[in-house]
């Protein structure tokens, strides 16, 4: 808890904007991890079961970029960080949740998510679809604490949850998730792959800017030049995962490569080829960069920071 405490009271001086970006992210992830830990809270009854397969996914080594993006787009709007934690925690239950399901045997059927076996190989398919379930609506009762504990605008907060719904469900995550599943080489092209990442992956980063952005009170401006910015870095995220899958280092993985060929998945170096795939990551991360130098934020550098960091990731 005095970790927790230590991190938001640097983060309202300047001191933490001056951070090193991986300080700077660790001490997110830490605050995030805290959230976690306390967002059931103690006087509810949950089987020990679904809490025990619902934790053991969400601190199975995610990488924190969605609650990054929801603190940082908040932080360069002024906001505080604290506020912006509960929707934080909220975008990596709905993160996690599809990760559950995607492994199912239903869908990939893999056995191991970041060189851990995944929740239905631990807990049983039934367990594992309640543990999804459950972080997902879960995820809902965290946005409104945002509310709850922080004095967050009611209209700002039910923003934010019309944006997680439409977002993470048919027209956002979900639906570009069963267009993956569709998309086999040689039936897809190039365009209904780019819907592809744009929605699968590209929505719940596109969401957590903008949630971030409202908890702020970010002008219509804004949020515009924040959902251009998670568009691009969205689509240069994914495009990265498809040369990793090609040419990534298994161990910093934690999966084995290849998967994409092997499900005979359509991806970016399948169609434009590895080099241009590259090229094209480059290109849309500089765009990105520009919409946000653009945007009128009161401090735009970790946002800058973070399209460069994901352009150079190497898992």
């Amino acid at each position: 808890m005095r970790r927790k405490e230590q991190g938001l009271e640097e983060s309202s001086t300047s001191k933490t904007l001056h951070q090193p970006f991986q300080d700077y992210f660790a001490a997110i992830c830490d605050l995030v991890a805290s959230e976690l830990d306390s967002t059931l809270p103690t006087e509810w009854e949950v089987p020990a079961n679904l809490r025990e397969a619902m934790d053991y996914s969400l601190k199975a080594g995610g990488k924190r970029l969605r609650p990054l993006l929801v603190i940082s787009a908040c932080e360069a709007l002024g906001g505080r960080r604290e506020a912006a934690l509960p929707v934080a925690a909220a975008i990596e239950m709905v993160h996690t949740y599809s990760l559950i399901h995607d492994d199912l045997p239903a869908m990939d059927n893999d056995d191991y998510r970041r060189g851990k076996l995944t929740n239905h190989k631990v807990f049983g398919e039934a367990t594992a679809i309640l543990a999804g379930d459950a972080l997902l609506t879960h995820a809902f009762y965290s946005v409104v604490q945002a509310s709850r504990r922080y004095d967050i605008p009611a209209e700002r907060t039910l923003s934010i949850i019309e944006d997680l719904a439409e977002m993470s469900g048919p027209r956002g995550m979900v639906g570009g998730q069963i267009a993956d599943m569709e998309g086999e080489q040689g039936l897809t092209d190039l365009e209904q792959l780019r819907f592809i990442h744009l929605h699968k992956t590209g929505d719940l980063i596109v969401f957590s800017l903008l949630a971030g952005g409202r908890i702020a009170g970010a002008t219509e401006q804004q949020l515009e030049a924040l959902r251009q910015f998670g568009t691009l870095i969205g689509l240069a995220f994914q495009v990265q995962d498809d040369i990793l899958d090609l040419v990534g280092d298994e161990g910093k993985l934690g999966k084995k490569t290849g998967s994409d060929i092997k499900q005979q998945k359509v991806t970016y170096p399948y169609f434009i080829g590895l080099e241009a795939s590259q090229e094209e990551v480059k290109r849309l991360t500089e765009a990105a960069q520009k919409a946000v130098l653009e945007g009128g934020f009161q401090d735009s550098t970790r946002l800058l920071e973070i399209a460069a960091f994901l352009m150079a990731r190497d898992h």
